[in-house]
């Protein structure tokens, strides 16, 4: 057999030359291509179509405030900085961003639904659903009897786990909290909507709502005794170990006449 024969250097760095060539006139038409792509109209970004369950917010408002934030078209546009834009705007809590080719973008929304009031009194935070902390303008809160909760920051989930058991708990004396707080020494008091405050203590959820039955249970026999119903409760202090001291209103724990002073040089036994 003939042993192939090798092709001259001459010959052999031309066909590198050529395929250099092919492969640079390639990418520079790939290059062309996209460029054509990416400045082409039709994949400038034309519809934003939002949705979601909204409330305090609509379709067209969202779309004329967030789509003069956004820069590029189609395959350029940033989805996380789409999506930072519209979880920009008041109540929104979160939003899920989509291409939609070739010019379209879905957006799904999730607005905050307000369940309490946040921090102390005056401060216009909020709680969500979720016991997150948010902030919008209280104006546009419809519901009128929000509870209002307080506490330490990164705490706010708690307050409104603790809130949510609480409120079963009282529903055998036909009241409800209206305020809650947990305090820097993790101590707990409530204010009933009846006008009673509650000294709640220290403790696990579990011995909160022990306590908390243990008053539910025997504070109406207690309150009858002085001809009073639990609504009539000005304070309750819970973190005696083994019951429980009230404040009536009109009632008072003083009775009696006073002690007369002694007489000097007399003695009495």
């Amino acid at each position: 057999m003939r042993e192939a024969v090798a092709a001259p250097l001459d010959v052999r760095l031309m066909n590198a030359t050529a395929s250099a060539l092919f492969m640079a006139l390639a990418v520079m038409g790939l290059v062309a291509i996209l460029w054509w792509v990416l400045r082409h109209p039709l994949f400038s970004l034309s519809a934003i179509s939002v949705q979601g369950d909204l409330v305090h917010n609509n379709a067209v408002t969202l779309r004329v405030n967030v789509a003069p934030r956004l820069a590029g078209n189609f395959f350029t546009l940033d989805l996380g900085a789409v999506r930072n834009a519209f979880e920009a705007v008041p109540w929104v809590r979160s939003a899920v961003v989509r291409r939609d080719f070739p010019n379209r973008l879905n957006v799904q929304l999730q607005e905050h639904q307000p369940v309490a009031y946040w921090g102390a009194e005056g401060d216009s935070r909020m709680l969500n659903s979720f016991g997150e902390v948010f902030e919008a303008n209280v104006g546009d809160v419809e519901a009128d009897d929000l509870p209002r909760l307080s506490g330490p920051e990164g705490q706010s989930a708690q307050l409104l786990a603790t809130y949510r058991m609480l409120l079963p708990l009282l529903e055998p004396i036909e009241a409800a909290p209206v305020k809650l707080e947990l305090t820097d020494r993790g101590s707990w008091r409530a204010q009933l909507d009846t006008g009673t405050a509650i000294e709640l203590g220290r403790g696990t959820p579990v011995e909160i709502a022990e306590r908390t039955r243990r008053f539910v249970y025997t504070v109406t026999q207690a309150t009858s005794k002085y001809g009073r119903a639990p609504d009539a409760i000005e304070t309750a202090d819970l973190r005696h170990v083994n019951g429980y001291a009230l404040r009536l209103r009109g009632v008072t724990t003083v009775t009696g006449e006073a002690p007369k002073p002694r007489t000097p040089g007399k003695s009495t036994h």
